[in-house]
């Protein structure tokens, strides 16, 4: 899934509760004093106990929202100041590698999440004023997240690679199995840091194992998960939803398989750790093997020491012009494309849905055949991008094998942003500070 999507499910999850959110990131107001301090120090950076307790309060807010039983006080902060230094770690990774990000981007989110409540941005300001609260802390938390996730997307997502031969194995299990089969799944994750001592590891797999005997005894797993899981979803009771077989780790995979819903795995143990899962349902999934392709050609321009983000969308702005004016889209791709794709006029061929990143997609999609995009923004640069034709195609053989790399993809990804998770989070100076 790539970072786009998954941060617009993540603000979908969050809508009912965006407005009471952005109250608990709000600065507080100035007719009660009190007394701040550090809880912890990441790098050259720190958390205090004022943005910690607003962090409480949210998530408070949130699991109640989901009637998860709450965690004592003690445990959740304790979960809680975890992750706000990881994602503090992660940030600062991401600004010290280059990563800005647009504030044009974080502005259309704020209008998506305004459209999403059916509201107008102001009309969105004025019910956060309402509530004492304002749009700086929404925004600060969407800039946030794009950091992160275009982090991980340079880091992680585009240095994954799937093979013919992984291709064809998944397609042959496929065909073994008829109908793939889709889980519904929650899960809990205790990390082990790298290079961690016999006696580390052993105290994870108590823990772990503590944990599993609580919910054998019937302990809510929500509460569990928001208590003590390390994974990204912990305070979302743990839940994956419902995932086709293709697109789940084969530790997984092999544990979900056996089991009954409501039932849940035995002790798994991966690189990043101890893995708690418990099986919420499963059912047969049919694959469809028709798909709309867009035939497209695009100018790319990349960014880098010489060229700045802006002297790329100029110099784009500059090639439409001449295009508008009757220039030749593929002669101008030939002479100023740093894609491969130059000499072929910046053709791309047919494209299948999910085989270009989420930004140049999106822009494709709304282009009518013949017409060209303004300069649009990707991971890879700036581009300007041409529609030639449309068309509605039976490929039951690309797609099945689209659908397969898609599915590995995915679940590397998964695998594979843990372990970068883990590597910075290790890598950070952090030193913790009593919290009371």
């Amino acid at each position: 899934m790539t970072f786009l999507k998954r941060l617009e499910r993540r603000w979908q999850q969050w809508l009912p509760a965006l407005l009471l959110a952005a109250a608990m990131l709000a600065p507080a107001h100035a007719d009660i004093v009190r007394l701040d301090h550090i809880v912890a120090i990441v790098n050259d950076e720190v958390i205090t106990r004022q943005e910690l307790a607003r962090r409480y309060d949210e998530t408070v807010r949130n699991l109640e929202r989901q009637n998860t039983p709450l965690p004592p006080r003690a445990v959740l902060e304790k979960q809680l100041l975890e992750r706000m230094i990881t994602e503090l770690a992660l940030q600062q990774h991401a600004r010290s590698t280059g990563i800005r990000v647009d504030p044009a981007q974080v502005e259309r989110a704020l209008q998506r999440i305004a459209a999403q409540n059916k509201l107008d941005l102001p009309a969105l300001q004025a019910e956060l004023e309402r509530q004492g609260q304002s749009l700086e802390s929404l925004r600060t938390t969407i800039r946030n997240e794009l950091l992160i996730a275009r982090a991980r997307e340079r880091d992680v997502d585009n240095r994954l690679s799937v093979s013919d031969a992984e291709i064809e194995g998944y397609l042959q299990t496929q065909a073994q199995q008829g109908t793939e089969t889709e889980y519904n799944f929650s899960h809990i994750l205790i990390t082990v840091p790298e290079n961690a001592s016999p006696e580390q590891i052993q105290a994870r797999r108590a823990r772990a194992e503590d944990i599993l005997a609580q919910l054998a005894r019937g302990a809510d797993f929500g509460q569990l998960s928001a208590s003590y899981s390390d994974a990204p979803n912990a305070l979302q009771g743990g839940a994956f939803g419902w995932r086709p077989a293709g697109k789940i780790p084969e530790l997984f995979l092999s544990a979900l398989k056996p089991l009954q819903p409501g039932q849940l795995a035995p002790l798994l143990k991966s690189s990043n750790g101890f893995h708690i899962l418990k099986l919420n349902d499963k059912h047969g999934l049919d694959v469809a093997m028709s798909v709309n392709q867009t035939h497209a050609r695009h100018i790319l321009i990349k960014t880098n020491e010489l060229t700045s983000e802006a002297d790329a969308k100029n110099r784009l702005l500059q090639l439409k012009e001449r295009i508008d004016n009757g220039a030749k889209f593929e002669d101008l791709a030939r002479l100023h494309s740093e894609d491969a794709s130059a000499s072929r006029g910046g053709d791309l061929g047919w494209l299948n849905p999910g085989d270009t990143v989420p930004e140049f997609e999106k822009a494709m999609n709304a282009l009518k055949p013949g017409e060209v995009s303004e300069p649009i923004q990707s991971p890879f640069g700036w581009h300007l991008i041409q529609v030639l034709e449309r068309r509605t195609q039976d490929v039951t053989q690309e797609r099945q094998k689209l659908l397969a790399r898609q599915a590995i993809r995915e679940r590397k990804g998964e695998e594979a942003f843990q372990d970068w998770v883990r590597q910075i989070r290790d890598s950070a100076y952090v030193e913790l500070r009593p919290i009371d």
